[in-house]
């Protein structure tokens, strides 16, 4: 293996492909982690004896933890060092996972569960914005992108197959401690591989104590209402209220970030147009990816009657063609086409693929009815999330690389809960009407709910539609240049 301690962090070596694999494992370990404890509930909850109602803090933990502290961990890593933080994250990761492994009650869990979320809010932007530095010469740097993008969004179907396999091969306590077999790999390849910390720790940075506080706040508040409107409905008063409270924190945060010394998140990162553009393709992506998932998972356990395991491995032609469209879009077409057509054709694709599961009914076939859908649909999103993330840290300063990072990962964490809470309440709101309309015989149930998710697919391909429609004119820069003011970039004149 290639000595990296010597190389500057933007050598176009082959050893930077090295780093690639070591950030991609780490990614993957934290994403596939949202998703590896769904299909181990029924037999967690077997074992430690917790009710139906609590049964979703396993799962809601991890989210709200993650999504409240990842602006914070952005501007950690620009500030405190993107290896040391990487390896101490990747620390409480391990020593969480154990917790959680090993609890013997239903408080332990959830605990373990939420020290798990602030470690990878602490992982997540630090990987990508290693990343951006390693491979900061454009035609390495879609490739590069186009693998990372591929892994980071097949983790969550990845992680349903594995959480199926462990909990039915072995036990539901393996979905947690095997984290702390890879996550011991991993950190030995982050030391190995990863070159030193560009400087030393700034010792003089005066803390954004109140971002920090307005940001996490504001962040848990909002996830927390989008994930709690599933079950008590978006006209409920905690829904809303924590909703409304989030967003009045986060106007005090951008107020605050405007006057700060070391902000938490620039705003010139997020002002910039293209990159703008970038987060909220990622975040309409996820809205899209989250809600075809939802769906086609109730349908086929429920309707289809297939058990997690099976079902989980159902996605996997999906995670496939994500993979190599993610390769393909970020290597070959992203440098010739640019990042605005692969946003459109991306949503455009993704779109087409959910729409297509409109048509399934109780006596449609996986082969011919759901599996033509998952390959388009998975081509789509590998189109978007490699250039997404791209164009996200494209130019950005080495000092606000963490904070871009973060903002991909705040973008895809929304689009997440916003994707299962309000496309939930659709096909919800869907059922009921139908029940009211159609009289009641023994297969009403299922029509209603078949009903339901139809309506859902209608609305999440609408969504991404209306995100190609927006994103495309949004996004002006072509991802073959550097900007004109980015370091690297050479003068013109």
């Amino acid at each position: 293996m290639p000595n990296l301690s010597l190389m500057p962090p933007r050598t176009s070596a082959d050893a930077r492909w090295w780093v690639l694999a070591a950030l991609s494992a780490t990614q993957l370990l934290l994403v596939l982690d949202s998703t590896i404890m769904n299909v181990a509930l029924p037999a967690t909850q077997t074992a430690l004896g917790f009710s139906n109602a609590d049964r979703p803090w396993v799962i809601t933990a991890y989210a709200l933890a993650f999504g409240s502290v990842l602006l914070i961990g952005g501007r950690l890593a620009d500030i405190i060092g993107r290896k040391r933080l990487l390896l101490l994250s990747l620390a409480g990761f391990i020593m969480a996972s154990l917790l959680g492994g090993l609890s013997g009650g239903f408080e332990t869990l959830v605990i373990s569960r939420a020290l798990q979320g602030i470690a990878a809010a602490l992982m997540a932007p630090t990987t990508l914005s290693l990343l951006s530095t390693a491979f900061a010469d454009i035609p390495a740097r879609g490739k590069a992108f186009g693998i990372f993008g591929a892994v980071s969004s097949s983790g969550s179907a990845i992680g349903l197959i594995l959480g199926g396999l462990l909990t039915q091969y072995l036990t539901w306590r393996w979905c947690l401690l095997i984290n702390v077999l890879v996550g011991a790999a991993i950190t030995v390849m982050v030391i190995k591989i990863l070159p030193p910390d560009a400087s030393a720790p700034r010792q003089k940075v005066r803390p954004d104590t109140l971002g920090a506080i307005t940001s996490g706040f504001g962040m848990f508040a909002i996830v927390y209402g989008l994930t709690i409107a599933e079950s008590r409905s978006w006209a409920d008063p905690l829904t809303i209220g924590s909703i409304v409270t989030g967003l009045a924190l986060l106007v005090l945060f951008v107020a605050t970030e405007n006057k700060a010394a070391h902000p938490i998140l620039p705003m010139r990162v997020v002002l910039q147009r293209d990159r703008g553009g970038a987060y909220l393709m990622v975040a309409i992506a996820g809205i899209g990816m989250f809600g075809a998932f939802l769906f086609l998972t109730y349908h086929l356990q429920t309707v289809s009657g297939l058990t997690p395991l099976a079902t989980g491995l159902a996605f996997l032609p999906m995670v496939i063609m994500l993979v190599i469209g993610a390769i393909v879009a970020g290597s070959v077409l992203l440098p010739r086409v640019g990042a605005r057509t692969l946003a459109i054709a991306g949503l455009v694709t993704a779109a087409v693929g959910t729409a297509s599961f409109t048509f399934i009914d109780a006596d449609s076939t996986y082969t011919l009815s759901i599996l033509p859908g998952l390959i388009v649909a998975g081509i789509g999103f590998g189109l978007i999330f490699g250039p997404a993330m791209n164009l996200a840290t494209l130019g950005v300063d080495s000092t606000d690389a963490g904070a871009a990072s973060a903002m991909v990962n705040v973008a895809q964490q929304i689009g997440a809960a916003v994707g299962t809470a309000l496309l939930n309440t659709v096909a919800l709101g869907a059922t009921a009407s139908y029940l009211s309309t159609h009289p009641a015989p023994a297969d009403t149930d299922m029509d209603a709910l078949i009903h339901g998710n139809t309506v859902a697919f209608w609305a999440t391909s609408g969504i991404l539609l209306t995100g190609a429609l927006i994103c495309g004119p949004l996004i002006t820069r072509r991802v073959n240049t550097l900007p004109a003011d980015h370091p690297d970039k050479a003068p013109t004149r």
